[in-house]
């Protein structure tokens, strides 16, 4: 049985959160890192756009400036995200391929997403696997509701899957700060995503502790991955590239709004 790094549930800025993850992919591709699964937290509350998004198209940009939200672009690709500081946790998996024995990227996500079932199975909840399509990334829904969703980017053989958790969901506050183009009104949004968007406490019936959620997921990766989860902590090469991508990259105007950065 394999043993991968475990990362302790942290809390971050959303700038912070991404470097940290495209810091571990860096060094996993250079071999000064181990497979790592990492959890984390947004604070303050944060809106992710994919890789190849247009910000302007996708985020209430002038809303999330009036009421602090972190707005930031991702290595990976997908859709707009809304990271309520409260309502979610992120997982990232960082791994070599050649360790997963997956045939393709869907059966990487298909992979992961065993982690996160067992997960929610722990907690009382089953879940299906959904592979998605041309425009939507594989996810995890209950009785067809997307309760986590996820993105990868993959480099020199390492691939970077992160993705959220919905612990509870508040869709009036997230359609606040998601642009929806073909919407007149929020309401009209909320009352589609009513039948698209569910949470562990709406699956339940009652509020489970954030401690709760992030031990079910430790231990749904160990058994879906068939590893040992051994607690530790990012290197001193890791931590200096995050902070260089803090600066250099994810703060920047120019990476958020362009998608352009150097590279690290």
């Amino acid at each position: 049985m394999n043993n991968w790094r475990l990362l302790k549930l942290e809390t971050h800025d959303a700038y912070t959160n991404m470097a940290i993850d495209e810091a571990i992919l860096t060094a996993r591709t250079r071999n000064l890192a181990p497979n790592t699964i990492r959890f984390y937290r947004w604070n303050p509350s944060a809106v992710s756009i994919g890789k190849f998004q247009n910000i302007e198209n996708e985020v209430q940009l002038d809303k999330c400036k009036k009421y602090g939200v972190d707005v930031v672009r991702r290595i990976t690709g997908g859709g707009t995200v809304y990271h309520d500081t409260e309502g979610e946790i992120t997982y990232s998996v960082v791994a070599n391929k050649k360790d997963l024995k997956a045939e393709n990227i869907n059966a990487v996500y298909a992979k992961f997403y065993d982690g996160i079932a067992e997960a929610l199975k722990i907690l009382g909840i089953n879940a299906d696997f959904n592979e998605g399509n041309a425009k939507t990334c594989p996810n995890l829904t209950v009785n067809g509701k997307k309760i986590s969703g996820s993105a990868q980017s993959h480099k020199k053989g390492v691939v970077l899957q992160h993705g959220t958790l919905l612990v509870d969901v508040d869709l009036e506050e997230m359609f606040t700060f998601l642009r929806v183009p073909w919407a007149k009104t929020c309401i009209e949004v909320i009352n589609v995503a009513k039948n698209k968007i569910t949470s562990t406490k709406k699956e339940l019936g009652k509020t489970v502790s954030v401690e709760e959620v992030n031990n079910a997921l430790s231990e749904g990766f160990k058994k879906a991955l068939n590893i040992q989860l051994l607690e530790g902590e990012l290197t001193p090469y890791e931590n200096e590239i995050a902070k260089k991508l803090y600066k250099e990259k994810y703060a920047t105007e120019e990476w958020n709004f362009k998608g352009i950065s150097q590279t690290i």
